[in-house]
């Protein structure tokens, strides 16, 4: 079964990344979120969030990054992002984690 990163590699790239980073993941996960924050402003991010916690039942599922909100939050608002932001995100993210 296709995972939702499974048809853009460097997405694909990112979430393996995240999987390998679980310790420094929370403090890249915040500066993620604050980076989308400038981008697209607080109110939007949070009502895109809001969408996605609704279409979930407001639960957090089994995946490895569900176990923190911060870092699921970051993950989920990836995967909502259009394909074009995607990318741009996922190569701003893999970027941060090599400073």
């Amino acid at each position: 079964m296709a995972r939702w990163y499974d048809h853009e590699p460097l997405l694909a790239e990112v979430l393996e990344t995240l999987k390998a980073y679980q310790p420094e993941l929370k403090a890249q996960s915040q500066v993620f979120l604050d980076n989308l924050c400038a981008q697209v402003g607080e109110e939007a991010l949070d009502r895109f969030y809001q969408q996605v916690l609704a279409e979930r039942g407001n639960k957090f599922g089994n995946r490895w990054y569900d176990q923190d909100p911060q870092v699921s939050k970051a993950v989920e608002l990836l995967r909502i992002l259009p394909p074009e932001v995607q990318r741009q995100a996922a190569q701003s993210f893999l970027d941060s984690l090599k400073i």
